[in-house]
């Protein structure tokens, strides 16, 4: 079991969304060349939620989505939420606010459906919003591969001073500047090459 727990805490460290146990046993069975039973899995990582359990580290490994992903845990949740929250109006690109957008009037969506609208890969953009818990992963669409849905977090109502969705202004709104919500920050440093070099791979 000890090796399995590093090679499967490797996988869970490196995606930023829930990868799932069918995902990890596909990977681990081509690395090694060999069939996996899924309950020895289950139970290795049983092992590992158990032992992120311990006060002595800040997070701990979540089920989400049909997945797992390392999530800080709550004690620290203020700490972290005013980092995001001292970074985010300092470093939020024009493509994230684009998408982000996107997300908090179609939610819940699809990055497919994302990258519709926009025209370009919205990868980068859903990253970074992930990161700064601007949006959330909350369930999987019933669509063919059942591609994730995102939607707008706890901390975007914060953010944005909403007490609920509802309270997000209409889209004819937008033509007076007094009722635009948010601050644009500027362009984070080599996103506008990453779009352009999206918009290229589209065509």
């Amino acid at each position: 079991m000890d090796y399995l727990v590093q090679h499967i805490e490797s996988l869970i460290f490196v995606t930023d969304s829930p990868i799932s146990m069918k995902e990890i046993k596909n990977t681990l069975e081509e690395a090694f060349g060999v069939k996996f039973n899924q309950t020895e899995l289950e139970e290795v990582i049983q092992f590992i939620q158990n032992r992120y359990k311990d006060d002595a580290f800040a997070f701990e490994l979540a089920e989400i989505a049909d997945g797992y992903q390392f999530m800080t845990k709550p004690a620290y949740h203020e700490t972290v939420g005013i980092y995001l929250k001292q970074t985010t109006k300092k470093r939020l690109s024009k493509a994230a606010l684009e998408t982000l957008s996107i997300i908090a009037y179609r939610q819940p969506v699809t990055k497919s459906d994302m990258e519709k609208i926009r025209g370009v890969s919205c990868d980068y953009a859903v990253q970074k919003l992930l990161e700064k818990e601007l949006v959330a992963i909350i369930g999987r669409s019933d669509s063919p591969g059942k591609p994730l849905l995102y939607g707008t977090s706890e901390k975007f109502m914060d953010y944005f001073g909403l007490r609920s969705i509802k309270d997000l202004p209409r889209l004819k709104e937008f033509a007076d500047p007094e009722n635009e919500i948010g601050e644009q920050a500027p362009i984070e440093e080599g996103d506008e090459e990453t779009e352009k070099g999206d918009a290229k791979s589209d065509k």
